[in-house]
């Protein structure tokens, strides 16, 4: 995973805990915008069903769907736009 600030690139081999933070520049990982499925525009901002808003998107929270975001080269978030895409041809059709 990457940090979703700077985007200095985390220990793969290190779990990613509530109080992880980004090694340069101190932002909270466990945190929605770190999050595979991080999806603004969606229902809470998230892909995820979940039963509580998470208010402040950059800051450590306790959601038990949390998952580090995989991004690509490009710096996107490929799983979320690949879902968000599913979902649109799913409403209406390919």
């Amino acid at each position: 995973m990457n940090c979703w600030r700077c985007g200095k690139p985390a220990d793969a081999r290190e779990k990613i805990f509530r109080t992880t933070t980004c090694a340069l520049c101190g932002a909270d990982l466990h945190c929605c915008k770190g999050c595979a499925f991080y999806l603004p525009g969606a229902h809470y901002d998230c892909g995820e069903t979940v039963e509580e808003l998470v208010r402040d998107k950059e800051r450590a929270n306790f959601c038990d769907s949390f998952s580090p975001q995989k991004k690509s080269a490009s710096g996107g978030n490929d799983a979320a736009r690949e879902k968000a895409k599913a979902a649109f041809n799913n409403l209406f059709g390919d």
